[in-house]
């Protein structure tokens, strides 16, 4: 089914979406409707112009397309399923989602991956392609975050304050070098093989979605974050 959305009502458009059973369904020149396909469990959405906030809310295995860029929320709380954005995505991508990847050609906006989580075969993945703004990770409990910084090179691939209350998952960043100003309880070394077998799956679709060469970037310097377990954030919240 296609449906021309123009300045059509985000709730009726979502009505439509809900009530209609076709395996794929095309949305055509969005302007900001918010929670496209929210809970979606099944099929492909396949959108050209730019959806609203929250798009893929709570998504349990729906695939999405974005011809364009995302806005702020992306993918909140999602099980499983993907997100596919062929340009940037705003605020709070990936916002506490526990399943499911998200793919993202450019850049993102401030707090990608907030409390992003994980459980037992449910580990979800958030990959980047250019840079993410400040507090990526914040409070990361689980999943892969993946920064690849392309077109970036000699410069910096995240903002300020990268992992602040991270207390699970990795984040990993393709660059040249550290942020200088990492939290004390997030623990940062160069990413071995082993390290970087972990995320090559996600690196392989990246590739395959944008056209990029996998080979230029798997073998590029990375550096993985981790929490440090031996310096809890404890201390930055109660009085010793």
């Amino acid at each position: 089914m296609k449906i021309q959305v123009d300045l059509m009502d985000f709730k009726e458009l979502n009505e439509r979406i809900k009530a209609c059973a076709d395996d794929s369904i095309f949305l055509d020149n969005c302007i900001g409707q918010r929670y496209i396909a929210a809970g979606r469990k099944n099929g492909s959405v396949i959108i050209s112009g730019t959806p609203g906030n929250a798009l893929g809310a709570y998504l349990d295995g729906c695939d999405i397309t974005v011809n364009g860029n995302a806005q702020d929320a992306c993918g909140d709380t999602m099980n499983r399923g993907s997100i596919t954005v062929y340009g940037s995505s705003g605020d709070a991508t990936g916002y506490a989602m526990r399943g499911g990847e998200i793919y993202v050609k450019d850049n993102s906006g401030y707090r990608t991956g907030i409390h992003m989580k994980s459980y037992m075969e449910h580990i979800p993945a958030l990959i980047i392609g250019g840079k993410a703004g400040s507090f990526l990770g914040e409070y990361q409990a689980g999943g892969y975050i993946v920064v690849l910084g392309i077109g970036r090179e000699g410069r910096d691939v995240v903002g300020r304050f990268c992992g602040t209350g991270m207390h699970g998952g990795k984040i990993f960043l393709r660059t040249e070098r550290l942020p200088w100003d990492l939290p004390p309880q997030v623990k940062a070394k160069e990413a071995d093989d082993s390290d970087l077998e972990e995320i090559d799956e996600y690196i392989t679709k990246f590739c395959n979605k944008f056209d990029k060469d996998h080979d230029e970037i798997i073998n590029s310097k990375f550096f993985v974050l981790t929490p440090d377990t031996k310096n809890p954030y404890k201390q930055l919240y109660t009085e010793n």
